[in-house]
């Protein structure tokens, strides 16, 4: 442990040091010693250590400069140098290409609260993207990621249009350093082998969705006409053609309504 380093606040760096959750990280993700697993911010490195012990390959991108040079001399493994094993990448990872990593690969990360949309995202719509993340975050956002209809947003759906998601995990705050104001869990997607729904424009699909969401306190019929530039009248009919109330809210939808309405348009 580098006690010289002091987590960034403006970075949401917590360590995680408790060797049972890392463990479970692992073990959600069944890393195998024959798998290429991306970490992202590995930080100072514990997570890092027990994925290069069970993993055939490591690639560790991490945005702090200084932890991302001081990561190697962090490690210490007994059976053998790291080199051969871990690949360290000084980098953003919303802008690191995901086709760089050989495929099939997996994720294994403690992400801050920041990055979390984004991050589901970009490995959402990567043409290369992960057969399974694990990601520990704020217990809270995991539990947006997999709401049911009556508590949906574009992250739920976009999570779960592109991954089967669950709930493991649940790591308390004081497992942390410094400890955060919340407890985080952790969050499992397995990326769709099949896509969801067949002959689906995706553009198109979440061009629907981002209009209902875009004003989510008003009905459907008020939300889609102001997103999509239709009379409400042209609204309540797509609507009542998907045999969806115009009178609903998006965050009541479920990912077969938002489907029976993106039907409604062709």
């Amino acid at each position: 442990m580098t006690d010289r380093v002091v987590p960034k606040k403006s970075l949401g760096q917590h360590w995680l040091r408790d060797e049972d959750a890392l463990g479970a990280m692992l073990q959600a993700a069944d890393v195998a010693h024959d798998d290429t697993v991306l970490e992202i911010g590995p930080g100072l490195g514990t997570l890092t250590k027990h994925l290069l012990q069970r993993a055939a390959q490591v690639i560790a991108v991490e945005f702090d400069a200084t932890l991302a040079t001081n990561l190697q001399s962090n490690l210490h493994l007994e059976d053998g140098p790291i080199n051969d094993k871990l690949t360290v990448v000084q980098q953003d990872i919303l802008s690191f290409d995901l086709t760089s990593v050989p495929a099939p690969y997996k994720v294994v990360a403690n992400i801050p609260y920041y990055l979390t949309s984004n991050l589901i995202r970009v490995l959402s719509e990567s043409s290369n993207p992960p057969e399974i993340a694990v990601l520990l975050m704020q217990k809270e956002v995991a539990e947006r990621v997999c709401a049911e209809p009556g508590n949906m947003s574009i992250l739920s759906v976009t999570a779960q249009y592109f991954w089967e998601v669950s709930l493991d995990r649940v790591v308390p705050a004081d497992l942390f350093e410094p400890a955060p104001k919340v407890d985080s869990q952790i969050l499992v997607m397995h990326y769709r082998q099949k896509p969801l729904f067949d002959s689906v424009d995706t553009k198109q699909f979440f061009r629907l969705v981002k209009a209902g969401f875009g004003q989510k306190r008003k009905t459907l019929e008020n939300s889609l006409s102001g997103g999509l530039h239709m009379s409400k009248e042209e609204a309540r009919s797509l609507l009542e053609k998907a045999n969806v109330s115009p009178q609903t809210r998006a965050q009541a939808l479920s990912l077969a309504d938002w489907h029976s309405i993106y039907k409604s348009t062709s």
